[in-house]
């Protein structure tokens, strides 16, 4: 009983390891539309760079509550 738990904490780790995967290919499409923008509009920069900087933060936030759930699933479970 005690392998299948730990077999299910390795896999929960593994599944919330996915959550880092979308976080980055969210970050990338960000920042090309950012860069996209600049080149449009560089006398906005300012206002967009702010912008993507609070949404490249939002971002990465749920890419840590991801690692911190695999790392709890992996070190307590695992």
């Amino acid at each position: 009983m005690e392998g299948i738990v730990q077999a299910a904490a390795l896999l929960g780790a593994g599944i919330a390891a996915v959550g880092g995967i979308g976080a980055g290919l969210g970050q990338g499409i960000a920042t090309g539309y950012a860069v996209e923008a600049v080149s449009r509009q560089p006398e906005a920069k300012q206002d967009i760079m702010q912008t993507l900087i609070t949404g490249l933060a939002i971002t990465e936030s749920s890419a840590i509550y991801a690692l911190v759930i695999a790392f709890l699933l992996i070190f307590l479970k695992g």
